[in-house]
C-alpha cells in the first residue's frame, strides 16, 4: 500500500543551527537569478529576518530580469551594500553550484568576499562542488525553493503568503510547470501546502506565463528568427548577438526561458541557446529531452547544471562560440543513439 505522506529529504540540523545563529547575513544567488534562485533567497530572508537579524539579499544592479521584478517587489527586502558584506557574520547561498557563479556584483568577485565567515549553501544541482562550510545539496531534489519549503516547515518557522508565493514561483518554473521528471509526489505536496499557505496562483501564473513586455516579446522574435536544426533533427540552437539583445530593450538578466523556442522543436533531443549578453563573452543555455543529458557536455566548455538543463560561459565571438559547440554537440549526441 502506498503511503499518503510523500518522502521528502531531511534538513540537516547543523543547516538550521546554523542559519539562526547568524546576525547579520547575507543570502546569495548564481548570477542572472531565474525564479528559484531568486525565490529561494529571498523566501530565505523573510522567514529567517526576525528576532533581530539584519538578513539582506546580494542583488547588484542590473542582475535582475524585467519578468521577476515582481517578485522583489512582493517580497520587500534591503539590498546588501559593500558595507553590508562588510560586517556580515555569515552568508547563505542558493541555488549556486559554483562559488564563482555567486551573484556579489564585479568588484566583490575579485576578493574573498567571504573572508573566513561562514557560508551555509544549499541546493539541488548534481555538480555542486560543495564550496560551502555546510553544504545541503540535493541533486533530485527539483527546485532549490522546494529545499526551503523543507528547512521551514523543519525549523518550525510560519510559512507567510508572501513567502508561499515566492517558493511556489520557484517549484513551479524549475520543473517546467511540473512537467518535468522532477516532479516528484514531494515537490506537488510542497507545492500543495504552499497553495494552502496563501501562494497567489493566479497571479505568479499571469505574470511568470502571460505577460510579457515588447521588449521580451521583441527579443523572443529574435531568437525564434535565428533557430537552426541541424544534422538530422535532434539537435536545434538559436542565438542572439550583443546588439540584437539591446536593440529589442533587453539585457543579458532577461536571457533565460527562451531556450524553450528550439527546445520546442518535435524531434529534438538536444537544444541550444547561445546568447551575448557582453561582448566576448557568449553564454550557452543546454537542454536534454528523453534520455539525453547535458551536464557532462556543458562541464566540457567550463559549465554545469542539471542532468537535463544545465549552463555554460565561454569566452571569445557568437560565432567562433557557435562553430565550435555545435560540432562538439554533434559528437556527443551520438552516445544516445
Amino acid at each position: 500500500m502506498q503511503s499518503n505522506a510523500p518522502t521528502s529529504p531531511a534538513v540537516p540540523d547543523e543547516v538550521i543551527e546554523a542559519i539562526t545563529r547568524l546576525r547579520a547575513p547575507i543570502a546569495i544567488s548564481h548570477v542572472v537569478p531565474d525564479a528559484d534562485a531568486l525565490g529561494s533567497s529571498l523566501a530565505t530572508v523573510l522567514s529567517f529576518g526576525s528576532d533581530g537579524r539584519d538578513f539582506k539579499l546580494a542583488l547588484p544592479d542590473g542582475s535582475l530580469s524585467q519578468r521577476l521584478a515582481f517578485l522583489a517587489e512582493l517580497a520587500g527586502f534591503s539590498i546588501a551594500s559593500a558595507d553590508d558584506f562588510a560586517r556580515a557574520d555569515g552568508f547563505v547561498v542558493l541555488d549556486t553550484a559554483k562559488k564563482k557563479r555567486c551573484n556579489v556584483g564585479a568588484d566583490l568577485k575579485q576578493t574573498d568576499w567571504s573572508a573566513g565567515r561562514p557560508v551555509i549553501n544549499i541546493d539541488h544541482h548534481e555538480g555542486n562542488t560543495r564550496f560551502g562550510d555546510i553544504n545541503w545539496i540535493v541533486g533530485d531534489a527539483g527546485s532549490t525553493c522546494e529545499l526551503v519549503f523543507y528547512l521551514l516547515r523543519a525549523a518550525e518557522v510560519p510559512i507567510t503568503p508572501a513567502v508561499a508565493s515566492l517558493l511556489y514561483a520557484g517549484i513551479q518554473t524549475d520543473t517546467l510547470g511540473f512537467s518535468l521528471p522532477s516532479t516528484t509526489a514531494a515537490a506537488l505536496h510542497a507545492a500543495a501546502f504552499l497553495i494552502e499557505s496563501g501562494a497567489d496562483v493566479a497571479l505568479l501564473g499571469e505574470r511568470l506565463g502571460r505577460s510579457q513586455r515588447k521588449s521580451e516579446f521583441e527579443l523572443l522574435r529574435v531568437v525564434y528568427a535565428n533557430t537552426k536544426i541541424v544534422g538530422e533533427g535532434d539537435i536545434a540552437y538559436s542565438f542572439a548577438g550583443y546588439d540584437e539583445i539591446h536593440d529589442a530593450g533587453c539585457t543579458a538578466a532577461d536571457i533565460d526561458d527562451q531556450i524553450s523556442v528550439p527546445r520546442s522543436l518535435d524531434g529534438v533531443r538536444l537544444a541550444m541557446l547561445f546568447t551575448e549578453g557582453r561582448k566576448g563573452a557568449t553564454r550557452i543555455n543546454f537542454r536534454g529531452s528523453g534520455d539525453v543529458t547535458v551536464v557532462d557536455l556543458a562541464s566540457e566548455f567550463g559549465g554545469g547544471g542539471h542532468s537535463q538543463a544545465a549552463g555554460a560561459v565561454v569566452d571569445g565571438t557568437l560565432d567562433e562560440v557557435i562553430a565550435k559547440v555545435i560540432r562538439r554537440a554533434k559528437e556527443y549526441i551520438k552516445k544516445f543513439s
